[in-house]
């Protein structure tokens, strides 16, 4: 009888079995020889003393040649409690090796040393490892787990193409060279945005997919080239139906695959604005306080000359409070915090140390009225930190922001064990460059405004707001959604904003203002991100370690050789020309 490693136990002492795998370890303890049968599942044991017949095949056995042993299941004289198996052996009759090893580049344990660059090339051997095979066996179970999810909420599972046209949603396409049409490319689908809405104007009211996305960015640890993502689209609704959807796709995929506390339904909705505010960022950590504080109008009169050169050039300052954290940070400590800010533009970080004598960098330029207000604000106490930045409104909060989550971990006020879930909506539209003064969308460019057409008409373009929120766990994106805009007239008032006239808007999405023409329901959708909560569910840094076959950092994938060379057959067949850039040369040489 064929099985698995999971189906034995010591119910099945007695019974004859034939298990297949890899040898994971050999011992020879004087002449009686112990292998470690690994399979998908898990470890067996295989026992042979000097008389058995497979004795001398066993011998010849080395890590991770691929071997078949039948035998009876026996219970273990010594028995092994890390395993599942560990109360059990196999004693072998027959063995058979089924393919030998070559030397390995790299051993296969879970503790390896072994670079990601050589994991990644020769991943094959890589997901023979406990953490990279049960990630990905985690992967197949969540997915299960959607698909079922999204039947069961009456979505219609619809494959969309791969091969499109480029559109500018944002990052830079992956483009393919047409050999039919010689001079013309198709690209990889940043998402399948058109597309799920083009579904529901044919009609199909609910639809999903695991989409398949592909970007031409850096890589980083949360983003690689190719990412998949629970797409979904829904016809004839606002965004609370959007919103209790999401909520119960990821309360629901939370709560069965992570042993986390789940913050429960609804989630708090916090708006854009209001985020940037209290957390200077659109994706906030919510699993500790330190929210971060407007003090400007406590120095409207101070004598500081920095602070009221920012207040008369209009800009702010901004505090948070590490509580009781004061002698936690020296001077040294502190230096660090402000070169940390200075990487996010802030020209310097400001603090206050609360005790009975007041310390710090401008304790002696601010007057005891602007202490004494501090102190009633900020509620602060002996051992309080205060740290402040001041300055333009965007770097102020952004680099705050950061400070936040540095200063959190720090001193451990980020509890672990909690999935902390929002949603961040009422998205501006339209956010302003600060340096060349023109407008750019914020989000979504096919969102719907609150107030439609009216919007456009009769408000200044930063203060309209769209139907567009994302889903955030523990400071991760996680998804992203909208309420679609299906008024041609609007869609193209929002695109002329940004500096796109209708003509080439019409033309760039023909597809959409072409169907659109032909009834177009009101319609909304999200996509939450699969690898992102693989990610949390186990507590992983690194996307590509949650993904079979991932690229590389650079963006290359070292086990298949790509991106590659092609032929001069094959660019003529397509009808390309490879330029090649000449290195300019260093004018010292």
């Amino acid at each position: 009888m064929r099985v698995y490693t999971k189906d034995l136990s010591v119910k099945n002492v007695n019974d004859v079995v034939t298990l297949y795998g890899w040898v994971s370890k050999k011992r020879d303890l004087g002449g009686l020889i112990f292998i470690d049968l690994r399979d998908k599942f898990g470890i067996m044991q295989l026992a042979l003393n000097p008389d058995n017949k497979c004795y001398k095949i066993a011998d010849s056995c080395k890590t991770e040649y691929v071997i078949k042993a039948t035998g009876k299941i026996v219970e273990r004289s010594s028995k092994n409690p890390n395993i599942p198996t560990g109360d059990i052996e196999l004693e072998v009759e027959e063995l058979e090796v089924l393919s030998t090893c070559d030397e390995l580049p790299f051993v296969i344990e879970d503790n390896t040393t072994a670079g990601e660059d050589l994991r990644l090339k020769y991943r094959y051997l890589d997901m023979r490892r406990n953490k990279i095979k049960d990630n990905l066996m985690l992967r197949a179970e969540v997915l299960h787990f959607l698909r079922n999810k999204m039947y069961d909420l009456g979505f219609t599972e619809v494959q969309t193409p791969i091969l499109t046209a480029s559109s500018p949603e944002g990052a830079r396409d992956f483009v393919v060279p047409s050999r039919l049409f010689k001079g013309k490319f198709y690209a990889l689908p940043q998402a399948p945005q058109i597309y799920k809405e083009l579904l529901m104007v044919g009609g199909l009211g609910k639809y999903f997919q695991i989409a398949p996305c592909f970007r031409d960015e850096d890589a980083r640890a949360d983003r690689t080239l190719e990412f998949y993502q629970l797409d979904l689209e829904m016809s004839f609704v606002e965004e609370d139906e959007v919103l209790n959807v999401g909520e119960e796709i990821f309360y629901d995929v939370f709560s069965k695959f992570s042993n986390k506390k789940v913050s429960p339904r609804p989630f708090r909705r916090i708006a854009y604005l209001d985020a940037i505010d209290k957390y200077g960022s659109d994706k906030p950590d919510l699993r500790f306080g330190m929210e971060i504080e407007d003090i400007s109008d406590i120095f409207k009169d101070t004598e500081f000359t920095v602070f009221k050169t920012i207040l008369e050039e209009k800009g702010i300052i901004n505090a948070i409070v590490a509580k009781d954290a004061a002698d936690k940070y020296s001077r040294k400590d502190l230096d660090n915090l402000t070169e940390t800010a200075k990487k996010f533009k802030a020209s310097g970080l400001a603090y206050l140390k609360i005790g009975e004598e007041i310390t710090g960098s401008i304790a002696k330029v601010v007057s005891e009225k602007e202490i004494s207000e501090l102190k009633s604000r900020l509620n602060l106490e002996n051992n309080d930190l205060v740290l402040i930045i001041s300055g333009k409104k965007s770097i102020v909060k952004k680099s705050l922001g950061q400070l936040r989550l540095i200063v959190g971990e720090n001193l451990g006020l980020i509890d672990k064990d909690r999935l902390e879930l929002c949603i961040i909506n009422d998205f501006p539209m339209f956010e302003k460059d600060e340096e060349t003064g023109k407008y750019d969308f914020c989000h979504n460019p096919f969102s719907l405004p609150h107030g439609g057409m009216e919007d456009y008409n009769t408000k200044n373009p930063e203060d309209i707001l769209a139907y567009q929120f994302d889903f955030v766990c523990n400071g991760n994106e996680m998804a992203s959604g909208a309420i679609r805009n299906h008024d041609l007239d609007s869609l193209a008032k929002g695109f002329s904003i940004v500096g796109y006239p209708r003509e080439e808007v019409e033309e760039r999405f023909k597809s959409i203002f072409t169907s659109f023409k032909y009834g177009c329901p009101p319609h909304g959708g999200m996509a939450p991100g699969i690898d992102r909560i693989l990610m949390l569910i186990k507590d992983e840094p690194n996307l590509r370690e949650v993904q079979a076959f991932p690229p590389s950092a650079s963006g290359q994938d070292l086990m298949m050789g790509s991106p590659s060379d092609l032929t001069k057959e094959q660019l003529e067949e397509l009808g390309i020309e490879i330029k090649k850039q000449e290195r300019k040369e260093d004018e010292n040489e």
